[in-house]
């Protein structure tokens, strides 16, 4: 039997929350806005299902290149290439 390669395969580490910070997200999240230019931190909150990337981004630093609906589209460099992510505010932390 061939086993299903889903989105969410290999990520039983990595999307898991620490047991105090289970459960939703606080709003303030959600309603985070950015600006073109800005640099932002991938950080996959794996509480909300909508908007989220890829497990393979997890972690990456990209700059906001503009919006896509309710989502922000990131550029991120994976490996020689540019790639362009889109999440939602949820999964990104504003980089300082």
């Amino acid at each position: 039997m061939k086993a299903t390669k889903g989105t969410r395969t290999k990520t039983r580490n990595l999307l898991r929350k620490k047991p105090r910070a289970r459960g939703l997200s606080p709003i303030t999240k959600a309603m985070q806005v950015f600006d073109e230019g800005d640099k932002v931190n991938i950080v996959i909150d794996p509480s909300v299902h909508k908007g989220m990337p890829f497990s393979r981004f997890h972690g990456l630093t990209g700059t906001v290149i503009g919006r896509r609906g309710a989502a922000f589209e990131v550029r991120v460099k994976d490996g020689n290439k540019d790639k362009i992510v889109v999440a939602r505010p949820e999964h990104l932390v504003r980089n300082v």
